[in-house]
């Protein structure tokens, strides 16, 4: 594997490219990126980066996001069949069905949607900005969130926005885990700390504990790049993690010492891992394939994109 790696970083020498990579990537293609993040942290840096060539390691709608931020750069998609449930839980004619039942509503897109969703869109929004973008909107605002219904959720009891309607639609992996799952690892794991994906369905039950307003013990709802965060500071050792388990490599790569677990040892996507360190190389070798976009899609897709960039967590 070490020849393979070594070849994918001298063609990424040779073309001056740049590697990013999702936290959900398999082990191989994060380490050979030159930035592992989740999908705020990767348009972020495919926004700065100053290299003519982005290889973007993961389901296709980050490519595209990179391509809009960057359209007069060099955007390699490695599969460009690596797709996303959660992207394909809303049609372009269900979103502009949707607009004109609520006229006049605030359109929030989860940044796991095609371009044409963003271009139809007033903001993108990722797990680890979502609540500081609604908290943005002004109050009277209605708000239409999509696709993730249990994100939109979590926004809502998190906000306390009444007039935010939520698409009804969910990443498989994130809606496959379980709370008797998790209680299970929480009881073989008392002094572990929970970091839990706002995806996931079972957020809201395993957040609070004995009804509304009482919250579960060492439990956080967190983005990935939140999770990073909270363990390298957190005084526990060991941590419950419920979301898609590529997460731990790096967790373990940037954390030593500490433990990780996965909540769920099944909650893999098998879309983030159709991206090879092979076809990395191969993209890299043959500039190919490469991510176009409709220009009027592209800029139209931008404005959200540029607002979601412009609120912080």
């Amino acid at each position: 594997m070490s020849s393979l790696h070594d070849a994918v970083r001298r063609l990424a020498r040779e073309h001056n490219a740049v590697i990013l990579a999702h936290n959900y990537q398999v082990p191989e293609v994060q380490d050979v990126a030159d930035f592992v993040g989740d999908s705020l942290g990767l348009a972020i840096e495919a926004r700065k980066t100053d290299a003519p060539v982005i290889v973007m390691c993961g389901v296709y709608f980050m490519a595209e996001t990179a391509k809009i931020v960057n359209p007069e750069r060099t955007v390699l998609s490695p599969d460009p069949t690596a797709g996303c449930s959660l992207a394909d839980s809303i049609t372009l004619r269900d979103l502009r069905r949707w607009k004109a039942e609520f006229p006049g509503a605030v359109v929030v897109s989860y940044v796991n949607t095609t371009a044409a969703i963003k271009a139809e869109s007033d903001y993108c929004v990722t797990s680890g900005n979502a609540e500081a973008v609604v908290r943005s909107i002004p109050a009277e605002r209605e708000i239409l969130f999509l696709p993730d219904q249990f994100l939109g959720a979590w926004l809502k009891e998190r906000t306390g926005r009444q007039n935010m309607h939520i698409w009804m639609g969910e990443c498989h992996v994130h809606a496959g885990i379980r709370p008797s799952e998790i209680r299970d690892r929480q009881e073989a794991l008392p002094n572990a700390d929970l970091l839990i994906h706002p995806e996931c369905g079972c957020a809201s039950a395993c957040l609070w504990a004995n009804g509304r307003g009482v919250m579960n013990p060492r439990t956080y709802v967190l983005s990935t790049e939140g999770m990073v965060k909270h363990a390298a500071t957190s005084a526990a050792d060991t941590f419950v993690v419920a979301t898609e388990t590529g997460i731990l490599h790096r967790l373990n790569k940037e954390i030593p010492g500490k433990s990780f677990v996965a909540a769920d040892a099944g909650a893999v996507c098998g879309y983030m891992k159709q991206i090879t360190l092979e076809k990395v190389r191969n993209t890299l070798r043959d500039m190919a394939p490469t991510v176009e976009i409709e220009p009027d899609i592209a800029d139209r897709a931008r404005v959200a994109i540029d607002r979601m960039l412009a609120v912080r967590a």
